[in-house]
């Protein structure tokens, strides 16, 4: 067992880069069924969706045992029993991440918390819901809606757990008004890799209370800990919305608009941009259109997606108003406005269906959502197309122009013995757009997270020091590293 114990600068700092880890004998097998029951599954009754998330181009893993958790004590319990025996432990959700966070590389145990999906409680003085980790983000969202409450964080996947949305800081459509996933967490429930319980945070509006370890655990992908409940804030929902369809000859001109926009006082809850390939992909998948092609004789090429809130409908007005004018000032082909409720669906059920739409034409799927600053969206997605040419799959872009987090996707239709040529090849293309984000002020990753996909550009990113603290903070929670590590393979 190779393990770390020095205290020296973290230039200096000592990382293990092998560790060995005990397979699950008959014996162990029988303390976790002492624990878990028939919860604990093992050989061919694992389900093999447990062997991968939404991208399982980063590989497949099959996990030795698999336990559905329903209780922080049972969590404790398991914990204690693998940090005994030194037993690789990977913690999943709904499986919904697009990064290979919960791909069991090392094998060992898969813990899912989905069975823990109780809405545990609402103070409705302090505003805030307490919920178990594995919560889906709908379920909430339309509880709080029917109690008069609004959870803001809007991911694109409405069926991630809670737990997922906290572990990655998931972040969506509606963070360039309402801020991300870690702005809405007051407090947690934690289980260490040892198996002691942990309680962090606190329901406050604020705190100066030494180190923030809620601030630590939210975004840190169950490598230091395991979430089995939250606190969460809630505010009052807006009285009246609206969104806004609005058409561009091309992408230039629609991101160009952007920095006026969030200038001008509009605060926009919702502010996305996509180009006509991809909505056309996904038109195809829902089989209805929605968004204009045309405008004038002029060929639309790309488009903005805004959501206008506001306390009473005479504001909102106002806002629509003035939004209209500026964008077609900034060349806008037109502005449509979406205030029907029925039509307010299907624009935004095309918006969310964008991966969806590319699953269904394409099979060889990489993808990376990549964070540069406002003003250099179109730095970024013009360097995208023009070293596009040189690769021999489609790309479908769309994002948050609001905060500039981009989703580029490299697609190809092909067999299974394509898929080596075709990483190889994404890589390459992956590379290139990643030391551009560099380049320009950005970092690899907006919402989706690092997991077993994007280590190696992580590591590029940020270069050797931070990266040498984040490995000691992890020795700090986890020293046996046990807990959702994806280095290597286990190797004993």
């Amino acid at each position: 067992l190779f393990r770390s114990r020095t205290v020296s600068s973290p230039k200096k700092r000592k990382v293990p880069i092998m560790t060995q880890y005990e397979a699950i004998t008959p014996d162990i097998l029988d303390e976790l069924k002492a624990i878990s029951g028939h919860r604990v599954i093992v050989g061919e009754e694992i389900n093999p969706d447990y062997t991968h998330d939404d991208m399982p181009i980063y590989g497949l893993a099959m996990p030795e045992v698999t336990i559905d958790v329903t209780s922080t004590e049972e969590v404790s319990a398991i914990m204690k029993v693998c940090a005994r025996h030194h037993i690789p432990v990977t913690v999943r959700g709904a499986g919904t991440g697009l990064v290979g966070g919960c791909t069991p590389v090392q094998g060992g145990v898969v813990l899912c918390t989905m069975r823990m999906n109780k809405i545990l409680g609402y103070d409705e003085e302090n505003m805030n819901v307490r919920v178990e980790a594995g919560v889906l983000l709908a379920d909430l969202a339309k509880d709080a809606e029917s109690r008069g409450f609004f959870y803001p964080p809007d991911p694109g996947e409405k069926f991630a757990t809670l737990g997922g949305n906290v572990s990655t800081n998931a972040g969506g459509m509606r963070a360039v008004k309402y801020g991300t996933t870690r702005d809405y967490v007051e407090a947690m429930t934690v289980v260490l890799p040892s198996g002691e319980i942990m309680h962090v945070g606190a329901p406050v509006s604020k705190s100066s209370s030494g180190y923030s370890l809620l601030h630590l655990m939210i975004g840190s992908e169950g490598t230091l800990g395991i979430i089995t409940e939250l606190t969460l804030k809630l505010i009052a929902p807006p009285a009246c919305h609206c969104s806004l369809i609005v058409p561009f000859e091309n992408l230039a001109d629609a991101i160009g608009s952007v920095p006026e926009i969030k200038h001008s006082n509009l605060k926009p809850q919702a502010l996305e941009f996509f180009e006509k390939e991809m909505l056309e992909t996904t038109e195809a998948y829902m089989g209805t259109s929605v968004f204009p092609k045309v405008v004038e004789g002029t060929e639309v090429g790309a488009y903005l997606l805004i959501t206008l809130d506001a306390d009473h409908n005479d504001e909102l007005d106002r806002l629509v108003e003035q939004a209209a004018e500026m964008l077609l000032e900034k060349g806008a082909l037109d502005v449509l406005v979406a205030d029907v409720p029925m039509y307010l669906e299907k624009t935004w059920a095309a918006r969310s269906s964008f991966l969806e739409g590319i699953e269904s034409i394409y099979n060889l799927i990489d993808e990376c959502d990549v964070v540069v600053p406002v003003s250099k969206i179109p730095d970024f997605t013009l360097y995208i197309r023009e070293i596009a040419e040189g690769f021999s799959f489609d790309i479908r872009m769309f994002g948050h122009a609001g905060d500039g987090n981009i989703h580029v996707y490299a697609c190809k239709k092909g067999a299974r013995e394509d898929i080596l040529p075709f990483k190889e090849e994404t890589e390459r293309f992956m590379h290139a757009l990643y030391a551009k984000a560099s380049e320009l002020g950005g970092q690899i990753s907006g919402e989706h997270g690092i997991g077993l996909g994007k280590r190696a550009y992580l590591a590029e990113n940020l270069g050797p020091l931070p990266i040498a603290l984040m490995q000691g903070i992890k020795l700090v929670f986890d020293p046996d590293l046990i807990l959702n590590r994806s280095e290597e393979r286990r190797v004993g």
